[in-house]
């Protein structure tokens, strides 16, 4: 039986670090992909007929401005790869708004793991794109059976877009 179609998801895109053009040529595509992804795992885990079209809002930015965030916001004086901003309460699993929330992703973080990883940064970002999202719609990490849960949505999206099991240890 073919997969239906990842729903489509609106991302309207801003590149705050004109250095993400060349680590990543065309990055709005990439991130719909993964977004729809997301999305679409996310309405299986819950098992959800929903048809609506969801939006995301994404900075690309620089190592400089994501510790700003992440300072103001988590009050963590260091930058971090990804940070995911929520719009509007969840109600029994949905998010009030088909604006699902912001995104922001840092450039030089995400550039040092992929290495570190051995990834490329286009697979990477697709990877962070996910995790983002599925923050945006409810999913978290804060315990080991939340954290399993949502690891297992990444991977199922990741596989789905070709993009290798970010969470297989190396032998």
């Amino acid at each position: 039986m073919p997969r239906a179609a990842d729903p489509r998801v609106a991302v309207s895109l801003i590149v705050e670090h004109d250095a993400w053009r060349e680590a990543v040529a065309d990055p709005l595509p990439l991130l719909r992909r993964a977004a729809g992804a997301a999305v679409s795992q996310a309405r299986r885990d819950r098992r959800s007929r929903s048809t609506a079209s969801p939006s995301v809002a994404v900075a690309l930015i620089d190592d400089r401005a994501m510790r700003k965030l992440n300072r103001s916001f988590r009050g963590k004086d260091k930058p971090t790869n990804v940070l995911s901003f929520p719009s509007g309460e969840l109600q029994d699993g949905k998010r009030a708004k088909l604006q699902l929330g912001d995104i922001a992703i840092a450039l030089g973080t995400v550039k040092r793991e992929a290495k570190t990883q051995g990834k490329t940064v286009a697979d990477h970002l697709t990877h962070l794109m996910v995790h983002a999202v599925l923050h945006l719609l409810g999913y978290d990490h804060e315990s080991d059976p939340e954290a399993e849960r949502m690891e297992a949505l990444e991977r199922k999206a990741l596989a789905a877009l070709g993009i290798a099991d970010p969470y297989r240890v190396a032998p």
